[in-house]
């Protein structure tokens, strides 16, 4: 008896005829075998039905070899095959049962089920009708009639698959190839055949689905590795196409479009590795370089054209370049409306342009495809406290320079508006008071500018000078009298009060 929820009752419900083999009993006389061979048969039947595979298959390896006539050892080895999923090696060895003995009807009728998976229609056929000629029993009689009518069904909708195909109905051809692949599972052939449908169809990932399983089904299929490495190549996974190229290369080294491929998809993951690491080094100009020479290396294939940009774009916005930044994303953004890279990367630059409304529409449209992101969020956190600051007191238009500016351009900036808007060079009372306030901003300016920490603050939409901001309300903004400023010298780069300073 076969114990329920063990390795055999598991693998009778998928191969019902199976629990033949594991209830055969030895028969020395009439299979001519030794004692040794014996042995190896029982031993082997015990491991098999403990689940124990690969010990089970080195004692039915062992049993043929030492009786190459015994038709039950190869059975049962065939058994372990399948047990392991490796039906190429399963179906020689049933083959051979047959040979060694014609009326081994639950051998013929296994091997008809593995013909008729591998898509084998005429040969399924053919031993499904010997099963029913060579006195059956019931059970094999009603399984050996299932699966003709079943192989029948098959062979029309192959018939229409094909003409459907011919007639370049590719929805109708997949739609038939889709019934007849829940049969024929390892039919390479025909998932090739739906492959190329799913290709004229605009379904690439779905066609590399269909060849990868063709490439492990039929041996030294170089086609299909060259098939998945072009899509993956379209797709713009250069990655993924440099390795499936290789294996093409790995089975034929002289295949001339696969050498002539891998030689295109190196020189350009080359060259998009190269650009990523000087990125990681923020070396942008050398990187924008290098994704400039990628376009030109591949110029038919949309995708990297626009990967490509869309580096570039993050590159000038990491370099502080607004201008080009905005220009280059703009263009990736025309390409794709969603491209959520593209739309946090002109956000910044637009903040370096201080349009604060154009970079909060962008963070904004970028939350809408990703809400999870924590950079878009702080973004637009960032550019609505900086759109906020900008209706106050900007000191960066104050001392009327960009916001990234160089302490050096700050300090330069802030000399020459001291020396034009110090009150002593006012003697009008009106305008001295107007060059009072804006002595004060300017000196304010340079005051946050110029410190780091405040600085950054500011850059970050806190007023550093600004209690409100500081407090979080509650309190009038900070605003020091010009006598709090007198004595502050404006070719110091140090603190404010050094000297008094006149002008006659």
């Amino acid at each position: 008896m076969v114990a329920p929820g063990s390795v055999t009752s598991r693998l009778g419900s998928v191969f019902p005829f199976l629990l033949v083999l594991v209830d055969l009993q030895y028969e020395g006389a009439e299979c001519g075998v030794n004692a040794d061979v014996d042995k190896h048969l029982e031993l082997g039947k015990k491991l098999l039905a403990a689940g124990q595979l690969a010990d089970a298959l080195s004692q039915f390896h062992a049993a043929v070899d030492g009786d190459p006539d015994n038709y039950i050892a190869y059975y049962r080895r065939a058994t372990v095959f399948l047990a392991m999923g490796k039906s190429k090696a399963a179906l020689p060895d049933l083959t051979k049962v047959i040979e060694l003995k014609m009326d081994f009807t639950a051998a013929r009728l296994q091997r008809g089920h593995l013909l008729l998976k591998q898509g084998k229609l005429d040969e399924a056929e053919d031993d499904f009708k010997k099963v029913l000629k060579s006195n059956p029993s019931e059970n094999e009689e009603k399984e050996a009639q299932s699966q003709l009518i079943k192989s029948d069904e098959m062979q029309r909708l192959r018939s229409q698959a094909l003409d459907a195909f011919e007639s370049s109905d590719y929805i109708a051809a997949i739609t038939f190839l889709d019934k007849i692949l829940e049969v024929c599972v390892w039919d390479a052939e025909l998932r090739e055949l739906r492959a190329e449908c799913f290709i004229k169809e605009g379904e690439p990932r779905k066609a590399i689905s269909d060849l990868k399983a063709a490439s492990k089904l039929k041996n030294d299929n170089t086609e299909a590795f060259y098939k998945i490495s072009t899509l993956y190549y379209e797709l713009g996974d250069h990655e993924l196409s440099l390795s499936e190229v290789r294996e093409c290369l790995k089975l034929d080294q002289d295949h001339k479009r696969c050498f002539a491929h891998y030689k295109q998809v190196k020189k350009l993951n080359k060259l998009i590795k190269s650009a990523e690491e000087l990125i990681k080094e923020g070396r942008y100009t050398d990187a924008t370089s290098k994704y400039e020479s990628v376009m030109k290396t591949e110029p038919s294939v949309s995708e990297y054209t626009v990967r490509s940009k869309e580096r570039i774009c993050h590159c000038f916005s990491k370099d502080e370049k607004p201008v080009e930044a905005i220009r280059v994303c703009s263009e990736v953004l025309q390409m794709e409306p969603d491209n959520v890279n593209a739309l946090k990367d002109r956000a910044e630059a637009y903040l370096i342009e201080e349009m604060y409304d154009e970079a909060i529409q962008d963070y904004e449209t970028a939350q809408e495809h990703n809400e999870n992101d924590q950079q878009i969020r702080e973004g637009l956190e960032k550019a609505q406290r900086l759109l906020k600051q900008s209706q106050k007191r900007d000191y960066y238009k104050i001392l009327g320079v960009k916001r990234n500016a160089k302490k050096q351009e700050i300090i330069k900036a802030y000399r020459k508006l001291a020396l034009q808007w110090h009150p002593d060079n006012f003697q009008n009372e009106e305008e001295k008071k107007k060059a009072e306030k804006k002595f004060i901003d300017i000196a304010a300016a340079k005051e946050v500018l110029s410190d780091p920490e405040m600085r950054k603050k500011f850059d970050d939409g806190e007023d550093p000078l600004d209690a409100e901001s500081q407090q979080g309300g509650g309190g009038n903004p900070f605003h020091r009298s010009w006598n709090s400023w007198q004595g502050f010298n404006p070719f110091s780069s140090g603190g404010p009060f050094r000297f008094k300073f006149h002008f006659n």
